[in-house]
């Protein structure tokens, strides 16, 4: 079994791999030509589907719809140069940190930089 790591990894490879592609022959290609806001909208759209699909308590649709927004997202990350090693460097990071402490940590960080 692979590990969560690798298929995140595989999928933004192949979502890397369209960007310049022919619009008409492959969806992520067509979601880059039109641009952030087009990605930023569809990540929006499938965020609300989560949340309906939680509210309902649908577990099989929570899934489906999860697995929708985390692939838009991974598309957001490729347009801006990034991957999913980025997110789960961060994520590890944190590990440990109760959310209360990761919170306060931001805080302290965003008066530093605004003052900076």
């Amino acid at each position: 079994m692979s590990s969560s790591d690798d298929t995140l990894e595989r999928l933004a490879a192949v979502i890397d791999s369209r960007r310049g592609g022919d619009p008409d022959k492959s969806y992520v290609a067509r979601l880059f030509s039109k641009g952030g806001d087009a990605i930023l909208k569809k990540i929006g759209e499938e965020a609300t589907e989560v949340v309906m699909a939680a509210k309902d308590g649908a577990n099989d649709r929570i899934v489906a719809e999860m697995a929708d927004l985390w692939f838009h997202c991974l598309v957001a990350l490729s347009h801006h140069g990034l991957g999913p090693a980025e997110v789960l460097a961060e994520l590890r990071r944190r590990e440990g940190l109760s959310g209360l402490e990761e919170f306060a940590l931001r805080k302290v960080r965003g008066r530093e930089e605004g003052n900076a």
